[in-house]
């Protein structure tokens, strides 16, 4: 059950899979946190495909390799790459895509198309900070933060 029928990138190349993956294991090793074989395949198919993808999606994909492996073993690897900043997590599709900017924290927003399921990330500094201040002059320390706006792409409403 695929949760979007289109994601704004392009189907990402092996090599940009692979480069992707590269920059992790560096980003952890620096981190003093250990990208597990486990963790690393799941990022792989995470980073390997072209749309947001749900745990199970993921768990059936990593079953083609590891026919034994079980829900909980994602849910952990999904922590830990939330964690580390190595994917977000939509939480109106209860999905996950791969961070484009993994080696610096960032607030994102995202576009979600409801008719096509076209999601667009956004990295507004505007909208960031407009957020900041808005806890900030609440007395609200926020821990995490993702903006979704659900509606149409334009090439839904042409």
């Amino acid at each position: 059950m695929n949760v979007g029928k289109h994601y704004t990138r392009p189907m990402p190349s092996a090599t940009e899979t692979r480069k992707a993956l590269k920059l992790a294991e560096k980003l952890c090793q620096e981190r003093g946190v250990r990208l597990t074989p486990q963790r690393r395949n799941v990022l792989a198919v995470i980073n390997a495909s072209d749309q947001p993808l749900g745990a199970y999606d993921i768990l059936e994909q990593l079953r083609a390799q590891q026919p034994r492996i079980a829900p909980p073993t994602v849910y952990r690897a999904l922590d830990f790459l939330l964690t580390e900043g190595l994917i977000h997590k939509l939480e109106s599709l209860h999905a996950f895509v791969g961070c484009h900017h993994p080696d610096h924290p960032h607030h994102s927003q995202f576009l979600i198309c409801e008719d096509c399921g076209e999601v667009d990330e956004l990295h507004s500094p505007l909208v960031r900070d407009s957020l900041d201040d808005a806890a900030k002059a609440r007395g609200f320390a926020p821990k995490h933060s993702t903006v979704e706006l659900l509606g149409r792409c334009a090439r839904c409403q042409a």
